[in-house]
């Protein structure tokens, strides 16, 4: 089709970022969640494409990658924090906490690998946070009550964790 990993990224990318503003800052949030899982399920795909082209993934690849998730993550809780500061919702702070949180995840993981230190696993990786945040933002778009403060609590919780776990890891590793 003559559709790159690179471009599969990025569409990617601008669509997660697109939706999240046009749905999930508006309240939409149902229908957010289900078209942002759409767009987040084009990582699944970017990946695989480079692996299995000719010329296989490369690091200007995986670091736009990389990028792009970053990203997209700040997008879809940004989208929610901007929603829930129309109602100035105390939950704010909590989805603050979250996206710092998961960005430090990663963080730590491409920090690490630049001191050539393998640092997978933890708690709850991009897709467990993923999972967890458009699920509860899901709910929420269906009136289950309290549903998004559980997710956003959970999500700023589990996240906290894996940061802890991915720095344990590095400090053994250089000890």
């Amino acid at each position: 089709m003559g559709i790159t990993a690179n471009l599969m990224t990025v569409i990617g990318a601008i669509g997660t970022c697109a939706s999240s503003a046009l749905l999930i800052a508006t309240g939409h949030l149902f229908a957010g969640s289900l078209v942002v899982t759409a767009f987040v399920l084009t990582d699944l795909f970017d990946g695989t494409m480079a692996r299995l082209s000719a010329t296989g993934g490369s690091s200007w690849g995986a670091l736009l990658d990389s990028t792009m998730d970053r990203i997209s993550d700040a997008a879809i809780l940004g989208s929610v924090s901007f929603w829930l500061n129309k109602s100035d919702d105390r939950l704010i702070p909590v989805v603050a906490i979250a996206v710092i949180s998961g960005q430090l995840v990663s963080y730590i993981k491409a920090r690490a690998e630049s001191l050539d230190i393998e640092c997978n696993g933890g708690l709850a990786e991009r897709p467990e946070r993923l999972i967890l945040a458009l699920i509860s933002i899901g709910f929420a778009g269906l009136s289950v009550p309290y549903i998004l403060a559980i997710g956003c609590w959970l999500l700023a919780l589990v996240s906290i964790i894996t940061v802890m776990q991915r720095l344990r890891i590095v400090y053994r590793a250089t000890r």
